[in-house]
């Protein structure tokens, strides 16, 4: 069958069970989609589970299926959103971005400090919500930048926006992402600006991702010289370094996204792919360990599928799957194997 329109939407970081080397990478156990039903007592996930979710995960094997359902292990080293996003569009990374679990080296702080004229804080792994606790205060009076990292490939720099208005605060992650290549290989530069007042900062929705350009041989490449339109909805440019993308619009959360992926459907009616992204279930509840939160997400995400449903024609395929796992029932804030 030849399909007229692919809608593939990445709920990010909902994987369905670790993989046969996930202690290698310190995720023996996880299981972001069964431990977070569980965590739960259960979940009004009717739709899914009329999908396969309930055969894929154990969860309901009998549940009524309709449609194909699968479950697909990642054949690339590391559980970053860059390398699960590059083997969703057809490039396998044999070889993993390095990360920095004892921060970054000093010849690249000190070059990133004299490129940006500022003075550098923190450089270590941390929790993004943790570390403006710690150093908001310190960044406050000297305007020095909070960097830190993860378990990922990730150089993260935070700023207050009443500090470091949010334009400068990309000018400084192009810096760092110019300086992070080659020998550093670091796999994203991310900007996490931050509001409020000391004791009560948070972090504002104009997160930006600077990603290692994406290589040749990714499918989005092949469609758009074939004359089809490739329409991103959420992060997506961002993870492909711009890309790929006919056009892409950002998202300021999951329930945003699943309009925006109504909207494109809408334009896409002669054709082409929607390459989405539901971030939330990663951002904004995998790493910070709530389960039920990210368990109303999934509720969510399965009352929309009726509707997504409504929205098809035929010549339609939808392809609903992850680039990692984030189970938020572990001690972990990391991504998960």
């Amino acid at each position: 069958m030849e399909f007229r329109r692919v809608i593939l939407i990445i709920l990010d970081g909902v994987g369905v069970g670790e993989m046969p080397d996930a202690g290698k990478y310190g995720d023996c156990g996880s299981a972001t989609f069964q431990n977070t039903y569980r965590a739960n007592g259960g979940l009004k996930i009717k739709n899914m589970l009329s999908l396969g979710m309930g055969r894929i995960t154990g969860i309901e094997r009998d549940y009524p299926v309709e449609g194909a359902f699968g479950k697909s292990a990642i054949a690339s080293e590391g559980k970053d959103s860059t390398t699960g996003h590059w083997e969703i569009a057809g490039v396998i990374t044999r070889e993993p971005f390095p990360t920095f679990p004892d921060g970054f080296p000093d010849e690249l702080i000190r070059e990133f400090e004299r490129l940006t004229c500022r003075k550098v804080i923190g450089n270590k792994p941390a929790s993004g919500t943790e570390i403006i606790k710690e150093l908001g205060e310190k960044h406050l009076k000297t305007g020095a930048l909070i960097v830190y990292t993860s378990a990922d490939s990730v150089f993260q720099i935070a700023a207050h926006e009443d500090v470091v208005p949010v334009e400068k605060l990309y000018e400084y992650c192009r810096i760092a992402r110019e300086i992070c290549r080659d020998d550093y290989r670091v796999g994203r530069v991310i900007a996490r600006p931050f509001k409020g007042k000391v004791g009560e900062f948070y972090r504002t929705e104009r997160r930006r991702d600077f990603s290692v350009p994406a290589p040749d041989g990714i499918v989005l490449d092949s469609l758009i010289k074939a004359g089809r339109m490739v329409l991103g909805v959420g992060k997506v440019d961002y993870i492909f370094g711009g890309r790929g993308f006919t056009e892409c619009v950002h998202t300021k959360d999951n329930n945003d996204g699943m309009r925006q992926i109504l909207n494109s459907m809408k334009r896409l009616a002669e054709g082409g792919m929607i390459f989405s992204n539901l971030v939330d279930f990663d951002m904004r509840w995998g790493h910070r360990n709530n389960y039920e939160a990210f368990g109303r997400g999934l509720e969510d995400f399965d009352r929309f599928i009726p509707t997504l449903k409504d929205n098809t024609v035929d010549g339609d395929i939808v392809i609903i799957t992850a680039d990692h796992g984030n189970d938020p029932t572990t001690i972990s804030t990391d991504h998960t194997r």
